[in-house]
């Protein structure tokens, strides 16, 4: 194991550009690391921008779904799919969020040992199913998540949060995206 953010030579654009070293160390600076998903991203500028874009839409974005809540889908999806980078670093984020180091182990090993609401429980439901067999989602999957109390905004934003995280687990996992080593011991 290296400090490398994963297995391929990939080397970070060296300088890296003003705006994106600026964010850098805002990482740094919020959070005393910057993630090696960043990292990993950082060899081609134009796949870098496009994927801090999106993730910055939607998981910092405004929401009825809450950032503790999407935290929770990127665990829940990343958990079914095995990915260990972003169970690592999204249970990390789910301890922080919560104040509660049980519910992001939960979150990683199984959601539905976790002790949450039933909104909750059915977001992410929602999230494991649409991660199995997208096809097999219906209007009655929507209309469960409609009688939970979402808006149709919002079951937009989770089905968006789902779809971003199974692109993501699976270019983490070809890859072997290593999570930082910081993270495992972070908020516990």
């Amino acid at each position: 194991m290296t400090d490398a953010p994963t297995a391929l030579d990939l080397p970070q654009v060296e300088p890296l550009p003003e705006q994106t070293q600026s964010y850098f160390d805002l990482c740094n600076e919020k959070l005393g690391l910057v993630p090696n998903v960043l990292r990993a991203y950082a060899f081609d500028m134009a796949k870098f921008d496009a994927f801090t874009a999106m993730y910055n839409d939607l998981m910092l974005a405004d929401s009825g779904v809450s950032k503790l809540e999407r935290e929770m889908i990127a665990v829940a999806v990343s958990s079914e799919n095995r990915c260990y980078y972003c169970q690592v670093a999204h249970g990390q984020a789910v301890r922080a969020l919560s104040g509660d180091p049980e519910l992001g182990e939960r979150m990683v090993m199984n959601y539905r040992t976790a002790d949450l609401d039933p909104r909750q429980r059915g977001m992410l439901d929602f999230a494991v199913k649409l991660t199995r067999s997208s096809a097999t989602i219906e209007e009655a999957d929507r209309q469960a998540l409609r009688d939970l109390g979402f808006s149709d905004r919002d079951i937009w934003d989770i089905a968006s949060v789902v779809g971003f995280f199974n692109m993501t687990n699976r270019v983490a996992s070809a890859v072997d995206m290593r999570p930082n080593k910081e993270y495992h011991g972070q908020n516990r």
